[in-house]
């Protein structure tokens, strides 16, 4: 069984999810995908505080891991969609999780959050 000490000196899978999903903005953009493929503007409209320069950083980072995917259209004016990707996808557990915490912790019973929207409610201990 591997120790504490292996898992600091290799790649703690923990870590390594943390690293990618830790910015602040990256799950909130996940969340935006979640239902409908998104444009640039509408991310910007979704995420009240975000700078654009920020989303782009953000978008790239979770292009670049696989998590979400960047579709551009050759057309004047040019037209660029994100959409999640199948392991991106592979986060909603995690997702659903963080979101009946909170709402738990909130004390609310509902929210309008994509990710959700449609599915059934699970009790989370």
């Amino acid at each position: 069984m591997p120790s504490i000490d292996d898992c600091l000196t290799s790649t703690c899978p923990i870590q390594f999810v943390v690293d990618i999903l830790g910015s602040k903005w990256s799950i909130l953009i996940l969340r935006e995908l979640w239902d409908q493929d998104r444009r640039t503007h509408e991310l910007l409209k979704a995420l009240p505080g975000i700078s654009s320069k920020t989303l782009t950083v953000r978008l790239r980072s979770l292009e670049e891991h696989g998590l979400i995917m960047r579709r551009a259209y050759a057309e004047v004016p040019p037209r660029v969609e994100y959409a999640i990707t199948g392991k991106g996808k592979e986060l909603q557990p995690v997702v659903t999780a963080l979101h009946q915490v909170g709402q738990q912790w909130l004390e609310q019973d509902s929210c309008a959050c994509p990710l959700t929207a449609g599915m059934e409610r699970v009790q989370v201990y």
